[in-house]
């Protein structure tokens, strides 16, 4: 019954689109939306810092007249998706944040569960390397007129290795046999009697510990109607096999399946239907963020718009890994 839901919705925004006439007076500041000329301008500064993207042409016969022909929208491949959202969403790395907002709020990555913090939690996942100066300068340090600190690092004057006996002869080592019962490429052979063990596929065994690695290629388009970035996301498998529908919804929040992300035609490609994010709510949370940054004395330009865009929409595709733009402090940003 979804799907047809929103089947129809997305006839309806169709000739919706079609309908709205192109936005030519900037009100990005204003409402959080943009005009074609800015989206541009926002491609062209992700495309400078982030070369994984690109500006893509698409079909001719969907070419739209409001943007430029060799940039009608932008595509990144290959980005890699190593683990299922279900995998995620059930030992705490999400977090649902504005809970009491009407419109369902957004889902926080990365939220860690606070159980795990400590040695094998949090703190073990980001590690600071410090020189510690005060240590050093309450160490004395060692006088090399000493002929004792020459001979013997421990300040001793060798006295450890008359204590700990003569030296293992390596002549006698090897003749021991004990060698080869340490060499490491030893180990990996078979005895010359015993046969080879047969290969067993990870799928066949129950605890399989090989990471089987989706991969997505990512688009984002000018919505018309909507007047803001709209992002398109299509897997395959490890072998390149197109992921079916149900597969792509795995790798979705699903707080967002089926309800922000649907299955819809892409607006400048033939073939296949992709996922989308819908971009219903991208101008109320793009204008939340403008406003954010203008209490905190500082300036947000309109060239960010889609470094910014791609950090929101993370929400919905977590496990999905294509976020590799600059840092965004959004509380001090001119």
């Amino acid at each position: 019954m979804q799907n047809v839901l929103n089947s129809v919705k997305g006839t309806a925004l169709g000739v919706a689109e079609y309908l709205t006439p192109v936005l030519k007076e900037s009100k990005f500041r204003e409402t959080g939306v943009l005009t074609p000329e800015e989206f541009i301008a926002a491609g062209d500064h992700l495309t400078h810092h982030c070369p994984t993207w690109s500006w893509a042409v698409g079909d001719e016969s969907k070419i739209k007249p409001y943007l430029p022909k060799d940039k009608q929208f932008l595509i990144t491949r290959n980005v890699p998706c190593r683990r299922r959202c279900k995998q995620i969403e059930f030992v705490g790395e999400e977090n649902l944040v504005e809970e009491n907002d009407p419109d369902g709020g957004w889902v926080e990555t990365h939220h860690y569960n606070p159980d795990e913090a400590g040695s094998s939690g949090l703190e073990d996942k980001v590690c600071e390397m410090k020189l510690d100066s005060s240590r050093i300068e309450d160490e004395p340090a060692a006088d090399m007129d000493d002929p004792r600190n020459l001979e013997d690092g421990d300040g001793d004057g060798g006295q450890d290795d008359d204590e700990d006996g003569a030296a293992i002869d390596m002549d006698e080592f090897e003749e021991s046999g004990l060698l080869e019962m340490v060499d490491p490429s030893n180990a990996l052979l078979p005895a010359p009697n015993e046969k080879p063990k047969p290969t067993v596929a990870a799928s066949e065994t129950e605890g399989d510990s090989v990471v089987r690695t989706r991969t997505y290629d990512l688009h984002i388009t000018y919505d018309k109607y909507y007047q803001t970035p709209r992002l398109w996301v299509i897997g395959y498998d490890e072998n390149r096999k197109l992921l079916s529908v149900e597969q792509m919804y795995d790798d979705v929040s699903q707080d967002h399946a089926k309800k922000t992300v649907t299955m819809e035609t892409h607006p400048h490609l033939p073939g296949p239907n992709m996922a989308s994010v819908h971009p219903c709510k991208h101008a109320d949370i793009m204008k939340k963020i403008i406003q954010t940054v203008e209490e905190g004395g500082g300036e947000l330009g309109v060239h960010m718009y889609l470094i910014i865009f791609l950090k929101f929409v993370q929400t919905v595709i977590p496990t999905i890994e294509y976020d590799f733009t600059q840092n965004f402090n959004i509380t001090n940003h001119k």
